[in-house]
């Protein structure tokens, strides 16, 4: 009742006046009766595992140049004075750095030379960064193309599965799969306070109530008290 509430009584409004037809209009850029998810998960999962593999591409390149930020970083590292006027390596101060490092090429000692050489091997990273999100951001804009020009495609038996089978029943199967773990997490978690509860037999506790009781009677005798 509550996913009716929030979602397939809107749905089936939708659907009663407008009919099937419903199913291939969009509204801001997302579909009325049919989420983008769902038309991309459908159609075009090859391209959105795409985008989601140059995401991790981009996630490793961000990570190097956050180790060599860390290790070359400090007081005493190589990208020390690389750094901007906020104590921050970016590109521009990394490339300005550069330039005073090179314009006299004739002076450089050992240790310029090696700095040299990690400020540009950092440099590349930025470089290739920059190229990995440009490359998600088109990959992003041809795959919402080609979600919107599905949407204008979609047949009526098509609109039918997506609403009814991926949409409906989908979320009704997954909700009441989430509801029966709740309630067999619950069932098992009683069953184990009743175990603990009674894993000592009454007989047994009967004795032990005995035995502490002449316990407390002997210690009120010792104590001058009559127990009775």
């Amino acid at each position: 009742m509550v996913y009716w509430g929030e979602t397939m009584q809107d749905d089936v409004y939708s659907l009663v006046v407008d009919g099937w037809q419903a199913g291939r209009e969009i509204e801001r850029a997302e579909g009325r009766l049919i989420p983008k998810e769902l038309i991309i998960a459908s159609y075009f999962a090859a391209e959105q595992e795409a985008i989601e593999n140059l995401k991790s591409d981009r996630d490793a390149i961000a990570r190097q140049m956050e180790e060599m930020e860390e290790e070359h970083g400090g007081e005493e590292g190589l990208m020390c004075d690389a750094k901007n006027d906020k104590d921050k390596i970016t590109k521009a101060s990394v490339q300005k750095r550069v330039k005073e490092l090179t314009m006299d090429n004739g002076n450089l000692t050992i240790e310029d030379k090696e700095e040299i050489k990690v400020l540009k091997d950092y440099l590349k990273l930025v470089e290739q960064e920059a190229e990995a999100g440009k490359k998600i951001k088109d990959s992003l804009t041809a795959l919402d193309k080609k979600v919107l020009d599905k949407y204008n495609a979609l047949s009526d038996e098509e609109i039918k599965s997506l609403v009814v089978e991926d949409k409906w029943l989908a979320w009704l199967e997954n909700d009441v799969q989430t509801e029966m773990q709740r309630i067999s997490q619950r069932l098992t978690e009683r069953i184990k306070e009743l175990v603990e509860r009674y894993a000592i037999p009454m007989p047994a506790l009967t004795f032990e109530v005995e035995a502490l009781e002449k316990k407390v009677q002997s210690h009120l005798s010792k104590m001058g008290f009559v127990w009775k």
